[in-house]
């Protein structure tokens, strides 16, 4: 069973996964039209611009995905491959700058497939700006039967992008695990952005049976930021993405904290002597697992990067609370440098595990691009 609840104020949800965007490993592996802007481009990271006297050869140029006006029977849609199977919790449609060429209406529909399935989807080129699908590429795409996949959102009205109505929050409850979304205009139009936020849900005995270090932290693994103390600039949760950093935007950044003292001074390990510090809390991908590497990686932050970073682990039961968590640090307070990757050895860790969450303080703050915890699911 689902249900679906159409929110007007940013609901909680969006501090889980992003499963959609570019650097989170999302992508289009299907659309019917891509003329005046391919689908790809709704699943950017960036936040949509719009430049009044950009013109491509196929009409005005816009920031998300915009399909020509329909003059044939049907409507419009695509198909988005998550970054990893997941419970989907929400959704965010963002309509900005399409403020007469937004899609009326729309709907989602969700599937999980495995690899014979996707490979059915005819293969899509790179550049689909003034295109359309082609009869037999439908023909083979009816074969997979997307319309009958299950219905996350009924078709529901869409508002045009002006600032104070372009963005659209659905939440969504339901027990299935999604890989692949197919998202419908009806009949057609733009959309900016799509966001989709869930929970990934991780095959633990698949990971366990490996006999490789897997990254315990990693989204695509089911890691997941729980909470925070500050998200001025970025978002905590961008620490566990897949790949390094594509920019400054794509990490965790802090507002500069007030309660530093005028003249700055450090010890003799030249450690910051700073009153405050920020942090987050993150759950492992496993309820129970050992850490044998630690990599924190500064990438893209030159500036403006912590003076030094700390990592505490605990083992919670499954009904335990955060608040009753007894912290361990995993890795003591090291000092942290401008645009690189920082990696910590068995040897600097003093304690491994097993732990289920883990709490990273920056000092006093600033930026991290990702945090990579190797280690094995017990």
């Amino acid at each position: 069973m689902s249900s679906v609840v159409q929110k007007t104020v940013e609901p909680a949800f969006v501090q889980l996964s992003e499963l959609a965007s570019k650097s989170s490993g999302g992508r289009i592996l299907f659309a019917t039209d891509d003329w005046f802007a391919p689908a790809e481009w709704m699943l950017a990271d960036s936040e949509p611009v719009f430049v009044a006297d950009k013109y491509t050869t196929f009409g005005k140029w816009m920031d998300g995905w915009e399909t020509r006006r329909k003059r044939i029977a049907g409507h419009d849609w695509c198909i988005v491959r998550l970054t990893a199977p997941a419970r989907v919790c929400g959704i965010m449609v963002d309509t900005a700058h399409f403020t007469g060429n937004f899609a009326p209406r729309f709907s989602l529909q969700g599937a999980l497939l495995d690899v014979t399935e996707e490979e059915s989807i005819p293969e899509r080129g790179r550049e689909m700006m003034g295109t359309a699908c082609s009869e037999k590429e439908l023909q083979l795409m009816a074969a997979l039967g997307s319309d009958r996949w299950k219905e996350i959102i009924e078709m529901t009205p869409l508002k045009p992008g002006y600032e104070d109505t372009r963005k659209q929050y659905f939440s969504v409850t339901s027990d299935q695990v999604f890989s692949h979304l197919r998202v419908n205009i009806f009949p057609d139009g733009g959309i900016a952005r799509l966001r989709v936020f869930g929970q990934v849900q991780p095959n633990l005995q698949a990971l366990a049976s490996t006999g490789r270090l897997v990254d315990l932290l990693g989204m695509l693994n089911g890691g997941q930021c729980l909470t925070f103390s500050n998200a001025h600039y970025g978002h905590p949760r961008n620490l566990c993405k897949p790949n390094r950093g594509i920019n400054m935007g794509d990490g965790w950044e802090t507002a500069r904290r007030l309660d530093r003292p005028p003249v700055l001074k450090t010890d003799r390990q030249g450690i910051l002597q700073v009153p405050g510090c920020e942090w987050a809390i993150f759950k492992l991908c496993s309820p129970r697992s050992k850490v044998e590497k630690v990599v924190v990686d500064t990438n893209h932050f030159k500036g403006n990067f912590p003076d030094n970073v700390k990592i505490e682990a605990t083992l919670l039961a499954e009904t335990a609370t955060l608040q009753s968590a007894q912290w361990k640090v995993m890795l003591d307070s090291s000092k942290l440098s401008a645009h690189r990757e920082h990696v910590y050895q068995e040897e600097s860790l003093r304690f491994r595990g097993p732990c289920s969450h883990v709490r990273i303080t920056m000092a006093p703050d600033g930026g991290i691009s990702r945090v990579r915890l190797f280690g094995v699911v017990l």
